[in-house]
């Protein structure tokens, strides 16, 4: 026999104390603490940090600025900045000796480690490529298991927004590289590629086209992913994990010459050298800032043996050789120095600079020339 209890139960529901509620919610959001963009393009950052005794604003990323701040009778640590140009800009907080992020602003910039905010000021009555004006396609991110680190990684392939419409168009495919200090998803979130991809393709200045980008480290440094042993690890990834995957998943043409890499910095490193032992499956190889290209001994029979041996078969085969470097760059002279021993060897290329540090806005750009000089 079952008996059922609910009358005490009836009781404690009518007696249960709630002191829930939504008081004080009801009302708009409150303005922008930090940082606030001025109509004139200066800037006013703030922080509340009471008990500080000392607050600077280390501001940009490559010809970085430093401000002390004053604090206020709440505890509250604010400065202006002059007017600066519309740009992509990085800044953090150095609180009595301690670097400290703005958590009032969640824009950060994050790789391997979280280097700091980050904001960006946008020409007004004006659109740059890089600034999302359009609905456009789509990031998928794939899983697969890589035979030569024996372990599974991610992948993150943009895909054109036409590429659902017309389905029997087989598209070209872009491998595209990142940094020593950033994933595979860094070309996403820093590098706005499928945003600038978005505005090229419907301004028709660029052929629709899959992008595919991969993890380039071998063991967590940027010293694992650029030398030969790390080289030979990736070459085998990309050839036999990598490529098949995508040939398989997507309808992308197996032509070499619509196939593509590119990279910057340490992904630069690898898109020159695996691009360059591969010309049978690349024509296009693009290179931003590679660190090692601008050691003055860099040895091409080394990473590529054999290469110079026969430097004509390079301008036979290549469509496209792109080398590329800031000149704010500390690797900039060793990039001059590279594209002259290019030139002794009578080696086809194109080299483009601009005022520019190691940094993301110089990127941008070269990522948003280089695919309109790609697949034509």
């Amino acid at each position: 026999m079952f008996v059922f209890l609910t009358f005490p139960l009836m009781i404690y529901s009518q007696t249960r104390v709630n002191s829930f509620n939504t008081k004080g919610w009801w009302k708009p959001a409150s303005p922008k603490f930090s940082p606030v963009i001025n109509d004139d393009n200066s800037i006013t950052f703030r922080l509340l940090a009471a008990e500080a005794d000392k607050v600077e604003l280390f501001f940009d990323e490559w010809n970085v600025s430093k401000f002390l701040m004053k604090k206020n009778s709440d505890g509250i640590w604010s400065i202006t900045i002059p007017s600066v140009e519309p740009r992509l800009y990085q800044y953090y907080y150095m609180v009595d000796g301690v670097k400290v992020l703005d958590f009032k602003d969640s824009s950060i910039k994050v790789g391997t480690e979280i280097y700091g905010n980050v904001l960006e000021i946008r020409k007004k009555g004006q659109s740059d490529i890089d600034e999302k004006r359009i609905v456009g396609g789509d990031i998928h991110i794939l899983n697969y298991f890589s035979t030569s680190l024996n372990k599974f990684k991610d992948v993150w392939v943009y895909v054109p927004r036409e590429y659902n419409v017309n389905t029997s168009k087989k598209y070209p495919i872009l491998y595209l590289r990142h940094g020593g200090g950033d994933t595979e998803s860094s070309w996403i979130k820093d590098g706005r590629a499928a945003i600038i991809l978005d505005n090229l393709i419907s301004e028709k200045k660029v052929e629709p086209m899959i992008v595919v980008m991969t993890n380039g480290f071998t063991d967590g440094s940027w010293a694992g992913g650029s030398t030969v042993e790390g080289m030979n690890i990736l070459e085998q990834e990309l050839l036999l994990d990598v490529m098949p995957m995508v040939e398989n998943r997507y309808r992308v043409s197996k032509n070499r010459n619509s196939r593509a890499i590119a990279g910057l910095s340490m992904g630069g490193g690898q898109a020159f050298v695996l691009g360059l032992r591969n010309m049978d499956k690349f024509s296009y190889i693009g290179e931003f800032s590679a660190g090692i290209l601008s050691e003055d001994n860099f040895d091409f029979e080394k990473y590529i043996p054999g290469l110079m041996n026969n430097p004509s078969k390079i301008n036979e085969q290549l469509n496209l050789l792109w080398i590329s470097c800031g000149s704010k760059d500390t690797r900039y002279y060793g990039h001059l120095n590279f594209i002259d021993r290019l030139e002794l060897n009578g080696i086809d290329f194109i080299f483009d600079e601009d005022s520019w540090g190691h940094e993301w806005q110089f990127w941008r750009l070269q990522f948003s020339k280089f695919v309109q000089n790609i697949f034509k």
